[in-house]
């Protein structure tokens, strides 16, 4: 059995808009939901193997605040350059390079790319994945290989379902 943990970067800042995209950071309301989601995750028992995420400087704050709240060792985090604005090919084929120790991944990343990537892997409608929204994936797969299918929807949360 192997379990996948789809999350979406927490809220970022607009309010600089000279800055390129990449450099965007997280704006209060991110600071405060990806360390709320992040113990959500570890009440649920869903503290990942293996933590993944974009270089993106808002996919990296919100991976370092979920994983100090979660327990997970920040210095475990695992930084993927190809994550930025990634299409969902891209991150099946990062998840299906997983090694093979890792039962639970967390794969942190981008929207529409992150939303597409959950109706692929379901063959269910998903329509948005929200700001910090978090899903976990159970499969009885074998072996990160064969990801592309047999996925089941263990849950699905957000900060605003959550307040």
């Amino acid at each position: 059995m192997k379990t996948l943990i789809l999350i979406r970067h927490a809220k970022s800042d607009w309010g600089e808009l000279s800055s390129p995209d990449y450099d965007r950071t997280l704006n209060h309301r991110g600071v405060h939901d990806a360390p709320m989601m992040g113990r959500r995750l570890a009440e649920q028992t869903l503290v990942p193997d293996l933590f993944t995420a974009s270089s993106a400087v808002r996919a990296r704050m919100s991976a370092e605040l979920m994983a100090e709240a979660m327990g997970y060792p920040e210095a475990q985090l695992h930084w993927r350059d190809e994550l930025y604005l990634a299409e969902s090919s891209t991150m099946l084929n990062i998840i299906r390079d997983t090694p093979e120790q890792f039962n639970s991944l967390a794969l942190l990343a981008h929207n529409p790319g992150m939303t597409e990537l959950v109706e692929r892997l379901t063959g269910e409608r998903f329509d948005h994945m929200p700001t910090a929204g978090v899903v976990a994936l159970k499969s009885e797969i074998a072996h990160w290989r064969e990801a592309g299918r047999r996925w089941r929807l263990h849950s699905f949360e957000y900060p605003k379902h959550l307040q």
